[in-house]
This record gives C-alpha cells, sequence and structure tokens, in this order.
C-alpha cells in the first residue's frame, strides 16, 4: 500500500529516545534530529489506515512531477520548488558542496525571501489598477508575507524556510509599528522570537549559518561597503555581487571548517554566475509554473525554460575545476585570521596594536609546527554502531583493526573512518581484518580506494594479504604488534578464526579479539596461556553471550574492558550476564553505546580513558532522558 503525506494511521509502535553515533570530529546526529524536534525513534509493530487521502502539496508534487517529465533537471526542480532533494543524484550533490553551490538548490531564505519580493511586486502592480484612496505601502508588505506563507508551507514548512518566514513577519510588524529600527536591531528580535518558539534550533547547523549569514552581512556592509562610482549599470550590478560574495566566503569561513571540514575554493566564480541565474531567472519560471499549473502546455513550458537555465549553470559548475579542499583541525583556529586581519584594517591596528596581532597570529598557528609529545600512543575505538573499527595512533600514523559495516550505498569507511582519520591528519599504513563477517570488513574495499598502499593483514590470507596468524610478530612506529590466533593448522571458519592481536609498548598491553567464541578461547587459553594477560581488553563478539568465558577474562585479568556495540541493536547486545560478568570481577567498562567514541592515551606508565560523550556532558541534549543506562 503506498503512502503519502496527509495520510492518517493508526499504529502500536515501540519507542526509543533518538540516539546517534558520535566520534569526536564527526556528524551529531542526535544533536541533528533534536533540532528537527524529533526525540523519540519508533519501531512500527501495527499499523492500519484511518484515512488514505494524501495531502494538497503532495497531489501538487505529483502534478509537478508530470508536467515536468523527460526533463534533464526534474529533481533539481522539485528540490527548489518543493524542497524534495532525496532523488538528487549524488554525483551532482558532490559538485554543488565542491563548489559550494549547495545553498541553493533547497529551500532556503533565501528563496523564501524572493518569494517575498515577488509578492511585493505584484501587489505594486496591483495598486496601479485601484483608486488613490487605496494605495498605500501596508497592502504590499501583507501581500508579500502572505507570499512568502504559500511558499513556505510549498516547502514542507521546512526549519530554514519557517525561520525566514518567522524573520519576515517579525521584520514586517517592526515595520507597521512606524519606528525606525536598525538592522542589528531586527536581526537580535527575529533570533529571539525565533528561540521563543523553538529553542532547540540553537542546535540546529543551519541555523547558526543563517544567524551567522546576516550578521556577516550587516558587518560586511557597514564596515566595508562598495565605494565603486561608475554609470554603468552592468558594472555595478557584477561588482556589487562580488563583494557580497567574496564577503560571505571570508565570513563564513570558520563555520565551514567546523562544520563541513572543508572549504571551496571554486565558490567565488561558482556562485557569481548561480546565485543570479537560479535566483532571479529558475526560481521565479518555477514559481510561475506551480501558479499556472492547471494550464498545463504553459506550466510544462516554464518548466522546461527553467530546466535549460540549469542545464547552463551545470555545464558551466562542471567546467570548473575541483575546487573543494579538505581540512584538519588544525584550520579551526587559522579561519579565524580573516576577521582578526578585518578588525584589524578597520582600526588601523597595525599602528596602535601590532604585537598584540603578532601573538595571536602565532597562538593560532601553534597546531602547525608544535608537535603533542604529551602522548606517547592512543587507541581509539570508533562509534560506528553495529561492527567494529579500532584506530591506533603514532607519531602521526595510524594502525587499524577492523573496517566496521556496509549497508546498501554505503559503509563504515566512506562515513565515518575516512573523514575521522582526514580530519585527525592521521595517514592509515596497515588493517588488520579480523575475519570475513561485513561487520568487520565492510569499510575495507573504501579504505583501500583512498589510500592503495595500505597493507593488509588478514586470517585467511587472500592474495596479496600478508596472513594474519600466530606467530605473526612485527614492530609498527616503536609498538610490538603480535598475533595469538588463529594457529596455522586452524580449520575454522567464521568467528572462531578471528586473528587476536596483543599490542604492546613495553609497559602496557592491548587485546583485540575479534569476534572470538568460547570455543576457540578455551583453545587460545590451553595454548597460550599466560601470554594473554593485558590491561585492556576489547571484550570478543560485542558482548555476546558465546564469547568473554570466566577463563579468558581470568586468564588476561584486565583492569579495563571495552566493546563496540550499537545502541538499541536488534540482537540486544551485549547480554546482561556478560556485562555482570565483568562487574563482578571489579573491571571497569565502557561501550561506546553509551559512551560514543572511546580513546586511550598511553604515556610512561600512566593510562588516561576518554569517552568522548562523557567528555561533552554538559551538552544537556546527549543525556539519556530518563532511560535506564542498559542498552536495551
Amino acid at each position: 500500500m503506498q503512502t503519502c503525506p496527509g495520510q492518517r494511521w493508526r499504529m502500536t509502535l515501540r519507542l526509543s529516545p533518538i540516539h546517534g553515533q558520535l566520534n569526536n570530529g564527526g556528524f551529531d546526529a542526535q544533536r541533528f534530529m533534536l533540532a528537527q524536534g524529533i526525540t523519540l525513534r519508533a519501531r512500527i509493530l501495527r499499523a492500519e489506515p484511518m484515512d488514505l487521502s494524501c495531502s494538497l502539496r503532495w497531489h501538487l508534487i505529483k502534478h509537478i512531477r508530470r508536467q515536468s517529465e523527460g526533463l534533464v533537471w526534474q529533481e533539481v526542480l522539485l528540490a527548489l520548488g518543493f524542497g524534495e532533494r532525496a532523488g538528487m543524484d549524488d554525483v551532482y550533490r558532490k559538485l554543488l558542496r565542491d563548489t559550494g553551490t549547495a545553498h541553493l538548490m533547497a529551500i532556503s531564505g533565501l528563496h523564501i525571501g524572493l518569494s517575498a519580493i515577488m509578492g511585493w511586486a505584484f501587489a505594486r502592480l496591483l495598486q496601479r489598477l485601484m483608486p488613490a484612496r487605496y494605495i498605500g505601502w501596508r497592502f504590499p508588505l501583507i501581500f508579500s508575507l502572505m507570499m512568502a506563507a504559500i511558499y513556505t508551507w510549498l516547502a514542507g514548512a521546512q526549519p530554514p524556510a519557517f525561520r525566514t518566514l518567522t524573520a519576515l513577519i517579525v521584520s514586517g510588524i517592526l515595520k507597521l509599528s512606524g519606528q525606525r529600527w536598525s538592522g542589528w536591531q531586527i536581526l537580535l528580535s527575529c533570533v529571539a522570537i525565533m528561540l521563543f518558539l523553538d529553542p532547540l534550533s540553537v542546535l540546529s547547523d543551519s541555523f547558526l549559518l543563517s544567524v551567522f549569514a546576516v550578521g556577516g552581512l550587516l558587518f560586511w556592509y557597514q564596515w566595508f561597503p562598495v565605494t565603486l562610482k561608475t554609470r554603468q549599470w552592468a558594472i555595478r550590478q557584477i561588482v556589487g555581487l562580488g563583494h557580497l560574495q567574496a564577503g560571505m566566503m571570508v565570513l563564513l569561513l570558520p563555520l565551514q571548517v567546523w562544520i563541513f571540514h572543508g572549504v571551496s575554493l571554486t565558490s567565488l566564480p561558482a556562485n557569481m554566475l548561480a546565485v543570479p541565474v537560479i535566483t532571479f531567472i529558475t526560481v521565479p519560471l518555477i514559481l510561475f509554473a506551480m501558479l499556472l499549473t492547471s494550464v498545463s502546455p504553459v506550466a510544462h513550458t516554464l518548466l522546461k525554460m527553467a530546466d535549460g537555465t540549469l542545464e547552463g549553470v551545470f555545464t558551466f559548475l562542471c567546467w570548473l575545476p575541483a575546487g573543494w579542499l579538505e581540512v584538519d583541525a588544525r584550520f579551526v583556529g587559522v579561519s579565524l585570521v580573516p576577521w582578526a586581519m578585518l578588525i584589524a584594517w578597520q582600526f588601523q591596528g597595525w599602528r596602535y596594536w601590532g604585537g598584540c596581532m603578532i601573538s595571536l597570529l602565532v597562538a593560532l598557528s601553534v597546531p602547525f609546527w608544535r608537535m603533542d609529545n604529551s602522548v606517547s600512543w592512543r587507541l581509539h575505538l570508533l562509534d560506528i554502531g553495529h561492527g567494529l573499527a579500532i584506530v591506533v595512533e603514532r607519531h602521526g600514523r595510524a594502525l587499524l583493526y577492523d573496517s566496521g559495516n556496509a549497508w546498501p550505498g554505503g559503509d563504515a569507511g566512506r562515513q565515518t573512518i575516512i573523514p575521522w582519520l582526514r580530519w585527525h591528519r592521521l595517514v592509515p599504513e596497515r588493517i588488520i581484518i579480523s575475519h570475513e563477517h561485513l561487520d568487520h570488513i565492510g569499510g575495507l574495499k573504501s579504505l583501500i580506494s583512498e589510500w592503495p598502499g595500505l597493507k593488509i593483514d588478514r586470517s585467511l590470507g587472500e592474495k596479496g594479504h600478508a596472513p594474519c596468524r600466530q606467530g605473526m610478530n612485527y614492530q609498527w612506529q616503536g609498538l610490538e604488534v603480535r598475533a595469538l590466533w588463529p594457529p596455522p593448522d586452524w580449520q575454522g571458519v567464521g568467528n572462531n578464526r578471528s586473528c587476536v592481536v596483543i599490542i604492546s609498548d613495553g609497559l602496557h598491553r592491548v587485546l583485540l579479539t575479534g569476534d572470538i567464541e568460547a570455543k576457540a578461547e578455551r583453545a587460545m587459553i590451553g595454548q597460550i596461556g599466560r601470554a594473554l594477560h593485558a590491561q585492556t581488553l576489547v571484550v570478543p563478539h560485542h558482548g555476546s553471550r558465546t564469547s568473554s568465558t570466566p577463563a579468558l577474562i581470568h586468564q588476561v585479568s584486565p583492569s579495563l574492558a571495552l566493546i563496540s556495540v550499537a545502541r538499541y541493536n536488534p540482537w540486544r547486545l551485549p547480554a546482561t550476564g556478560i556485562v555482570r560478568r565483568y562487574f563482578d570481577s571489579n573491571i571497569q567498562w565502557l561501550d561506546t553505546a553509551r559512551h560514543g567514541q572511546i580513546s586511550i592515551e598511553f604515556h610512561g606508565d600512566r593510562r588516561r580513558v576518554l569517552g568522548f560523550r562523557s567528555q561533552i556532558s554538559p551538552r544537556w541534549y546527549h543525556q539519556w532522558f530518563g532511560v535506564i543506562p542498559v542498552n536495551r
């Protein structure tokens, strides 16, 4: 049965608080969902329809989809008209990101503002037909707000569109008050009302970008106005647009680095063409097509013209050189330098406090020239949901153990591990794959694609890969890496063939166990016994009851147990009895489901354990919403 917006269903649901994977420098899904007002996740147990009629907006989308059938950029037209971006090709999504034009291909504040301007212009035309006594400035203002409200409804009242509508209404009310308000007063009033209506929007990246962009524009035009004096209208417009885009590129740089971990070097020329074409040609054509959708030939012609403008824009964007520059955490501070330089220029700071400016530049550049010698090496258990991915870090290099899960259309390597390594400026040199199950090998292809020279150790010893078997022993960055299992003659497959590795610096020992189960645990204890001792143990098989036998825990005798497990997973891992077994042995227990990324720093005889979620516990939205702290 086909579902659509507007239908009413009676459902029996199993609810759980929202939860997202959390890694240092990664995407915070929990914050993102809360910013959208989503506080619960539901699993449908039973559903029965009450009313299967679809909403008017959905019927309009279907109608426009039929009228735009066969057009090359149909999905982009729907994204600009209704905010429906699900059908856009990933190749073009990447192109938009690389050229810094992604903000144009969805209904944003710019488009809602444009609809208000169009409504104002249409109202002014209507006033030409009215008697003079009925002509006033309030009618165009109110009509423009009505047009913005209609476009916001067409966009599904998505948060960015709704926030823009709120800002327009607030600014309209302030104007109707008859008082004179400065740009900063209007901005602060709009922000205050937005936060009053939706306090959770303060967690939204799009909210921060919008507020920062408007504030940046006020700052830019007040401190650095355009001073070009020419009678050539075209030149004035080009210079004005270039001035605007240069300001946005410079002033939004800190947020771009922090949120997107990269900057577009071609955003200026890309936006110089794309902004005026999309804003003043493409979007108006789409709006007129929607207004005249009942006249199919006219609507189809307008949509075809809009499709032609998009063809020109995308042809130009494809012609531009690849401009996306990925940056690491060191650039967060450096991205503030343009702001400091602009302020210094305005106040002639180089004359009066040049020493302070030099000190500031030196301080912001510290990560580029100062090495962190406080830690000898680190081990990171990444939060990737169900699966396993461990990074051992030393001297700017990385040794990986397993590569997480894979799913249709993606994998943990592409989604989490590669961005994490790049953000932390780590170069992977070697990866150990414990065994062939998908939740441990899923990201391997993406990692090899990104770093073709990556050396691979595997227990099955596939062609081109080094065998990871008992007796394997090598030095990596001064650390000893030794395989304890499986023996060369072991005939088992699957979990019990997991490559068990111990990593040691001579003082600290960490045992990595893959998905080894009771049968192999007993055999391994019988063969190597005391060699299993380690202060840190990565719990076998995600805490399954088939592993972590009392004999293994006794033989390893760890003081710390780490486990990679997904929150609310269908296998109900880790098993309650296994958790109790570790607690009864007075072993400290940390799992990625509740602590996010877990990092251990080793220096001399000291060990420091950090759970990323607990490190940022002051952020209230990472708390458990009253749910007891077990993984159920």
